[in-house]
């Protein structure tokens, strides 16, 4: 189940980044759950990752390679997180990065590893490395769908997207991919994402940049408050496009709006496929001191399962939206001067329920599957939003079957 039309835009190849997909067998024969992709010589990566302290071994290794080397390869598995799998995890990690490295002629450090699926498994190690000779051979610049579907695990639809802006007379193609469903609530990252871009772009720069979209996109969502012990997501720059993107500059705003749209897009897209999601969710606080304010007041909205079941059913139980306002931390908050809407439908002002509101305006919001729950503190100048979902029947069912 998932909130939304299920379609993609037309994924633009980039020149200097190939994809390879192909089946290890990992979890179910025949799925295709290795993706490869290969960077032209001289390319710069940058990447963000989870801040979960029991990340997984290959957050590890990609953060200690990428700060070591120029990556030429990343290397994806699911079916297995090789998380919670200790020494022998990065053995693992380790060793199907040598194997790349002596199928490509590269260093074990230019390859950056990501696997995501169940946790605490010892990874397949001979299974991985059986499949790496047809995900090479698979290598081409047309392979963004195939990838999309490659790298999900409890996705019921593959996400991915395309910007494009023109600069003195050349093109620059961002194309990306991100999966997720369930255990979603970044730090730093989101589940699994992938950009790629011909601009040519610093290697500080380039980090700068995914570290400011990272937050105000992947950072912004959640489905669940869990934050995975695997979230990663990089940016790659092949520089073939001919566009050289300086700090600042007309290609650099290009660039960045560009970035932020596709990350931004890529994140919605987890939100929409959320597990067990009916409907789509914008919680947003305005007219806060801070924006850790504003985040805190949205994030207590967006996790609470009596205002997520409430979404699930169609509710307007709007005391529940109130009380978490309320719970929020705010200090010195002046309940007389909140304001909470669902949609355009003011539902609260002046300390309780608004005089114009009626169950009806409430019930006819509910029924949508695209729902903006709208806090206006009147203490501030800060807005900030987070997406999210329902809570669904259909999300338990998802995660208490999962391992069965």
């Amino acid at each position: 189940m998932a909130v939304g039309p299920d379609t993609l835009p037309e994924l633009k190849s980039v020149d200097g980044f190939r994809i390879g997909v192909a089946s290890a067998g990992i979890k179910k024969p025949g799925r295709r759950d290795i993706v490869l992709m290969e960077l032209c010589e001289g390319a710069t990566v940058a990447g963000v990752f989870t801040k979960n302290a029991f990340c997984a071994a290959p957050v590890v290794l990609s953060k200690k390679h990428l700060a070591a080397s120029a990556t030429r390869y990343l290397l994806v598995n699911t079916g297995n997180a090789n998380a919670g799998t200790g020494e022998q995890g990065m053995r693992d990690a380790t060793a199907c990065c040598e194997a790349l490295a002596e199928r490509a002629g590269v260093t074990v450090e230019a390859i950056l590893p990501f696997s995501t699926g169940v946790i605490g498994e010892p990874l397949p190690v001979d299974k991985i490395v059986s499949a790496l000779d047809a995900a090479k051979a698979d290598l081409n610049e047309d392979n963004w769908l195939n990838a999309a579907h490659g790298i999900m695990t409890t996705d019921t639809r593959a996400k991915a997207g395309c910007e494009q802006f023109e600069h003195e007379g050349k093109t620059v193609t961002l194309t990306g991919i991100s999966k997720g469903a369930g255990m979603i609530m970044p730090n730093m990252a989101t589940m699994l994402g992938y950009v790629a871009t011909d601009a040519e772009v610093d290697q500080a720069l380039l980090q700068d940049w995914l570290t400011a979209a990272t937050e105000q996109s992947f950072n912004r969502i959640t489905v669940d408050g869990d934050t995975s012990t695997n979230d990663s997501c990089i940016l790659a720059a092949t520089g073939r496009s001919g566009v050289k993107v300086e700090s600042s500059g007309e290609a650099a705003e290009k660039f960045v709006s560009a970035l932020n749209r596709l990350m931004l897009h890529l994140a919605q897209s987890i939100v929409r496929d959320g597990e067990g999601a009916t409907k789509f969710v914008e919680v947003r606080v305005e007219k806060a001191v801070s924006v850790r304010e504003a985040l805190d007041v949205a994030y207590t909205i967006a996790h609470s399962p009596l205002v997520k079941t409430a979404l699930y059913a169609s509710d307007p139980n709007w005391g529940r939206i109130l009380a978490c306002v309320g719970r929020a931390g705010v200090e010195n908050l002046d309940l007389n001067a909140i304001e909470i809407y669902l949609n355009d439908v003011c539902i609260v002002e002046k300390g309780g329920r608004a005089a114009s509101y009626t169950e009806e305006q409430g019930q006819a919001v509910m029924n949508g599957e695209e729902i903006l729950i709208h806090v206006v503190l009147n203490r501030g100048e800060v807005r900030e939003s987070v997406w999210t979902t329902d809570l669904s029947t259909d999300y338990v069912h998802i995660n208490a079957d999962y391992r069965s």
